[in-house]
């Protein structure tokens, strides 16, 4: 039996296997927890890498819930209740700026912009889903700089990869494709300081507000840790620097500050190794079996996400407590709530939320529009 082709639409069909293909293949690059007035894990937001920022209720996934943990078909696709088109090409970041009435949703992404909105904005929101996108202007809007070459020609704009915020001095910092750091002041929106020193791309950057430093991590296989006053690297972490033989390189994904700022966490290839920062002190170094993507500090232990399917707790020697199953075969986040909640995002758009007692609470796939 032969088909019609009169009616083929050749640019529809194309269009359906891209589409087929973007949702098959969409990540969850950044995952982070936004405040509520009980203090409760209620609400996780998202970073995509179709570039939009979502927000998503923990109560609703869970009550939709009909099958338990391990059965392909109990994946819930959750509706987000705000759903934010942040950047032209992937969001890799998401902080909450600020608190109360006056908490700003910050992200950043590969298009060079870190974009605001308020929170409150977002979660008073009253229009559908489907009409949803732009349907809330940002507040703040910063572009990287770019620079005049020969002819007057401007350089690409350079991607943010990361931000990190101190609310105290009003700033914002950035890592950034042009190897650069740098400090926003947020009621100006000029650029405050530049952090000049690293010879790649920055991956990640954490602040150290209690003592006015940030920490970036780089592609060159670095640490750095800078004064924000005078804008210069202060100290140099080279995790890899006694492996660093003919053919291997390695650099840093991913840091990590416990809550006191005393410890720092750096994760190079397949390692993970710890830093006493007060006395500038190497503590241990670990070899992991896949590559650290994510980490956060949870109290004197270290909770890693990476190129496995797992939620890897270290304590502070390096050494393997526990490992938990997570639905994501590769994650590139994990967010700890206060109370102990972790969720953890990553490949297929899937965001896994697991007790502080290791049970999976619910496991869901972002949908969007």
């Amino acid at each position: 039996m032969l088909a019609d082709a009169t009616n083929w639409d050749e640019a529809a069909y194309r269009e359906s296997i891209y589409k087929e293909r973007e949702i098959q293949t969409r990540t969850v690059f950044r995952t982070a927890w936004a405040p509520s007035l009980n203090g409760c894990p209620e609400t996780i937001v998202a970073a995509s890498s179709d570039g939009s920022v979502a927000s998503y209720s923990i109560a609703s996934c869970i009550s939709k819930l009909q099958f338990g943990y391990g059965n392909t078909k109990s994946l819930l696709a959750a509706e987000p209740h705000c759903f934010l088109q942040g950047h032209d090409g992937p969001t890799y970041d998401v902080k909450f700026y600020d608190n109360g009435d006056n908490t700003l949703l910050l992200s950043c992404g590969d298009d060079g912009h870190i974009r605001g909105w308020r929170w409150r904005d977002c979660t008073d929101i009253e229009v559908p889903i489907y009409l949803q996108g732009s349907h809330i202007e940002p507040v703040m809007d910063l572009m990287n700089p770019q620079f005049k070459g020969p002819w007057g020609a401007l350089s690409p704009i350079p991607e943010n990869n990361a931000i990190a915020t101190d609310a105290q001095s009003g700033s914002i910092f950035s890592a950034a494709g042009d190897s650069c750091a740098y400090c926003w002041d947020l009621e100006s929106g000029k650029v405050k300081m530049v952090f000049k020193g690293h010879s790649d791309y920055l991956h990640c950057i954490v602040a150290r507000n209690t003592v006015n430093q940030i920490i970036t991590g780089s592609e060159d296989g670095t640490a750095r840790i800078w004064d924000c006053k005078s804008g210069k690297c202060i100290q140099l972490i080279d995790p890899a620097k006694d492996k660093k033989l003919k053919g291997h390189f390695s650099f840093v994904r991913c840091i990590a500050l416990d809550a006191s700022e005393s410890w720092l966490a750096c994760a190079d290839g397949r390692s993970l190794s710890v830093w006493n920062l007060p006395s500038s002190e190497f503590i241990s170094k670990t070899l992991t079996r896949s590559s650290l993507q994510d980490m956060v500090f949870c109290d004197n232990q270290i909770l890693g996400v990476g190129a496995e399917p797992f939620l890897t707790r270290f304590d502070i020697n390096g050494s393997v407590l526990s490992q938990i199953q997570c639905a994501p075969q590769s994650a590139f986040s994990v967010a700890l709530h206060p109370s102990g909640v972790a969720a953890v995002g990553g490949y297929g758009g899937l965001i896994d939320v697991i007790s502080q007692f290791g049970s999976h609470l619910c496991t869901f796939c972002c949908q969007y529009r």
